[in-house]
């Protein structure tokens, strides 16, 4: 056999047949013996030239270089395996079949794992030859490793499929002759190809576009996805494939030059098209080399893998994968754009203005606009040359008539960005119409998403370019910096159309009460603003909010209330989920630095907002009750003026003769007033005398028993809260954390109580692990004789959390991983030591953090829980045995030091 000859420039589109004729075509020779030979020649021809393109790619060719190679190596191969494995075949039937390539690989759009779709086309006589030569090459291929999708049709069959498969259909729009009879194949384009380019174009046009929902809708119908799909996703290769497929069939073109040449497309759409081509190619080519089975998802770890390919660096501004991903974002909504355009253009009818009404009729309004067809227009097309703040009254118009913008009107104001300087930035008629826009809650969003897409808001303010596409590289935000805010801004507007009235009574109450809405939607649109100059973005942007309000023209009072809102936006969640809101000092401390109660309704709503906007699962109910605690304590100091600690001597008093009311008939007031002597002032103090009432219910009924729980579920229906009674013994909270652990249970907040005669109280939030509740009262049985079980001694919590498993809907795939960290404040409180834990979350942590806490012989009073999807964020209020904070240096670093090693260490060790 011929060996390859060592090409250096690994000359595909030239290469020469790869085997001795006489070897493998000789019909002396034995067909399986002849096969063996091929299949080692073509293995080789596979391998070297494989090796030779990947070298290529890896040394920076473009993603269409690597395409075309890989096209053109198959196309060789494909070739000579026909001619060789038909050579023995009949020889007048080579004339009656043709090997046609559809699909991507029809487009001549290889990848490495792309798979590669063939039909056997012949012309309807016998079918004979045209299944034994596809039948020899498919063995042939799926020995060699192709994933070969393949049919034997006739122009008939063809017809038929086109007719009742979209699918089918298209691929037969990117059939491209391969070997075989030339004539059959012109027969093909004749017969085939100008009917399924011109038969029933609007029943195409229609079937397409709910194809292309569905795609979204299974993929995900946006381009800011944490995992995009770069095949399938929105603003990925298959958007410009279904806008190209559908300009052809409307336009009956061949080719995107095609659609060049018969004025569809301008010159500068067509390089669009191409460079967006080429930038996604290059990322598959190497999304396909790194991954080890066939996959077009961008994963967290191949996402790290591509941007050291591409040559991105961290950087003190951002991680390199971050600056990747923004490029790649940015990229995905041009992609977006570009293919929406083309689909509008092959779908928008001829203009019909001879209908006297609605729809049909041309309605005029101001400056030059009109609606038709629901949608808004230019009379004129200069007209954004003479008056650029014109742009601004576009939106408000689209949104005050309900309609969207015309895709000629949207080109229009993206060709004119650049004549928004700061002169029409700051212009009266440009800065009424943008507060226009957000003073009426409906539509807001929307309009500001259009805004955004046509990269309008990044001129009109020029900061928030600096969160264009901008990326956290974790599971926790799964929008980009931009959309959060836009989607955070219409949170709120939710709030005002009634939206959360029934679920969100106090919050839909509170923003209602708003003044000025605008301001409020303003400091929700730009309170992520710094995020584009790195570490401490709430400063950073609240340092450039006095820039963007002169600009905007606001007065000084509402300048400054913007800078606030900004500057302090992360404070109520923080507090609200990682400090104990049963401490006056930080309820005072809090109500100071709001200062009024209107910068507190304001920081409240942004803060549901920007929790909200997240993600789908990082909001639930149990935060927004801890929210709403902190916002009615601290309304209520604001609202009495009164800055000073309560007289808690008096408080508890009260309070100690509510609970006797309630409780002397059930037990006798000589009881009652027997436990409250021993409950601490803390307790009586956390808790309104009906809740103390119930946890001494508790308390009580437990008699001689080793312990007594109670199960109520939260008044949102969101969380179970557990009330548990038992005797005080060391390490009583992480034993808890074991039992729940191995339970399945999620710990999201946590009361503990020791009273002066030695029996513990606490009380505890949970959910399921997947944040449900849970009602199943034989799991809470379960719960129970553990939990006796453990008190008494008779089982070890270590064996039972070394038995959990980690929950089968948690994935094995890599994620985003951060440095463990714990960081010890001794000012916060002033009976209490806080340690708060930022770390990967993993089934058992809590138990392994309280466990470690036990073993340093610290007493946890109050512990914050706080998930953020597969990170935690756990706060704990700690004394050592003496009840006192923790202040000696060595023994603050051994806490520390203790800690970071529990967080690294394997479950149960």
């Amino acid at each position: 056999m011929t060996s390859i000859e060592n090409p250096q420039e690994c000359p595909e589109k030239t290469a020469k047949p790869f085997f001795s004729p006489k070897e493998l075509t000789d019909p002396g020779i034995p067909f399986e013996e002849r096969r063996a030979n091929l299949l080692e020649a073509s293995s080789k021809y596979l391998g070297y030239f494989r090796d030779c393109i990947r070298e290529k790619h890896r040394q920076g060719a473009s993603g269409r270089e690597i395409v075309g190679r890989l096209t053109a190596f198959t196309d060789t191969l494909l070739r000579n395996l026909y001619c060789s494995l038909s050579a023995d075949l009949v020889e007048q039937d080579l004339e009656n079949c043709a090997l046609i390539a559809l699909g991507g690989y029809g487009r001549a759009e290889l990848n490495p794992g792309s798979d590669i779709d063939l039909m056997f086309f012949y012309g309807g006589k016998d079918r004979t030859f045209a299944e034994q030569v596809s039948e020899r090459m498919l063995y042939l291929l799926w020995d060699l490793g192709f994933d070969v999708g393949h049919s034997v049709r006739t122009a008939k069959d063809c017809l038929d499929m086109a007719e009742r498969d979209i699918t089918a259909r298209t691929a037969l729009l990117d059939g491209r002759y391969l070997v075989g009879s030339e004539t059959l194949y012109r027969e093909f384009e004749q017969s085939v190809l100008k009917p399924v380019m011109g038969r029933n174009t609007k029943a195409f046009l229609r079937e397409k576009i709910e194809e292309n929902d569905r795609r979204l809708g299974k993929y995900g119908s946006s381009v800011y996805l944490l995992e995009p799909n770069i095949q399938e996703g929105e603003g990925g290769l298959r958007d410009l494939h279904t806008a190209i497929w559908m300009a052809r069939v409307k336009f009956k073109a061949s080719s995107l030059r095609d659609l060049l040449i018969k004025g569809v497309l301008t010159e500068q759409e067509e390089a669009a098209f191409e460079q967006a081509f080429d930038y996604l190619w290059r990322i598959r080519n190497e999304l396909h080399y790194i991954s080890p089975r066939k996959n077009e998802q961008i994963h967290f770890d191949q996402q790290e893998q591509i941007a050291k390919f591409l040559g991105y660096r961290d950087s003190k501004r951002a991680l390199a994968v971050e600056q990747f991903m923004q490029d790649y974002y940015a990229h995905a909504t041009e992609v977006e754009h570009l293919a929406s355009t083309l689909i509008t253009k092959a779908t928008q009818q001829e203009e019909q203005t001879t209908r006297i009404l609605g729809y049909f009729t041309r309605r005029n309004l101001e400056d030059g606009f009109y609606v038709l067809r629901g949608e808004l227009r230019v009379s004129v097309d200069d007209l954004f040359e003479k008056d650029p703040a014109l742009m601004m009254r576009a939106f408000l118009l689209a949104k005050n008539h309900g309609v969207r913008l015309s895709v000629p009107l949207k080109g229009l104001i993206r060709a004119n960005l650049h004549r928004i300087n700061d002169r029409v930035r700051r212009s009266r008629a440009m800065t009424d119409d943008f507060f226009g826009i957000l003073r009426k809650p409906h539509g807001v969003g929307d309009t500001l998403l259009v805004m955004h897409h046509l990269r309008f808001l990044n001129r009109f303010i020029p900061e928030f370019e600096r969160i264009y596409c901008n990326v956290q590289h974790d599971l926790y935000h799964i929008y980009t910096v931009d959309i959060h805010s836009i989607f955070a801004l219409e949170e709120i507007a939710k709030l005002w159309r009634g939206d959360y009235a029934r679920k969100k009574p106090l919050l839909t109450k509170i923003a209602n009460d708003i003044e000025k809405r605008e301001l409020l939607l303003l400091a929700v649109l730009l309170h992520d603003i710094g995020k584009g100059e790195g570490k401490d973005h709430c400063n950073k942007g609240a340092d450039m909010i006095p820039t963007i309000a002169r600009r905007l023209g606001l007065n000084k009072e509402d300048s400054q209330r913007l800078e606030f809102l900004v500057r302090q936006h992360l404070l109520m969640a923080h507090n609200a989920q990682r400090r104990d809101l049963h401490d006056d000092k930080l309820i005072l401390q809090f109500a100071r630095t709001m200062g009024m109660s209107e910068n507190l309704k304001m920081l409240y709503l942004l803060t549901f907002a920007d929790i909200k906007a997240v993600g789908p699962e990082v909001w639930s109910e149990w935060k927004g009750f801890l929210l709403q605690e902190l916002y009615e304590k601290t309304y209520d100091v604001l609202e009495r003026g009164d800055f000073r600690l309560e007289k808690r001597s008096e408080k508890v008093r009260n309070r100690k003769r509510k609970v006797v009311g309630l409780l002397e008939e059930e037990f006798g007031t000589k009881v009652i007033k027997g436990v409250l002597r021993g409950m601490n002032t803390r307790y009586l103090l956390s808790h309104r005398s009906a809740e103390i009432a119930e946890h001494l219910r508790v308390f009580l009924g437990r008699g001689e028993k080793p312990l007594a729980m109670k199960v109520e579920q939260g008044t949102q229906g969101e969380y179970t809260q557990l009330t548990i009674s038992t005797v005080d013994i060391p390490g009583l909270f992480s034993k808890i954390t074991g039992v729940m652990a191995a339970n399945g249970i999620n710990i999201l907040g946590a009361q503990i109580y020791t009273q002066n005669q030695g029996v513990a109280l606490d009380i505890l939030q949970v959910s399921s692990l997947t944040g449900e509740i849970i009602v199943n009262p034989e799991k809470w049985r379960r719960v129970q004789k553990d939990l006796v079980g453990v008190v008494e001694g008779r089982l070890r919590v270590k064996e039972l959390v070394k038995r959990c498993k980690e929950p089968s809907f948690v994935g094995e795939r890599p994620k985003p991983r951060f440095t463990n960290r714990v960081e010890i404040d001794n000012e916060v409180s002033d009976e209490y030591t806080v340690v708060d834990i930022y770390a990967h979350d993993k089934v058992g942590l809590l138990y392994q953090i309280t466990r470690t806490l036990k073993e340093l012989g610290y007493y946890i009073g109050v512990s914050k829980i706080s998930t953020k999807v597969d990170q935690i964020a756990d706060t704990f209020y700690i004394q050592d045995i003496f009840a006192q904070k923790v202040t000696f240096e060595d023994k603050l670093e051994e806490l520390n030091r203790r800690l970071l090693e529990c967080l690294d260490a394997e479950l149960g060790s």
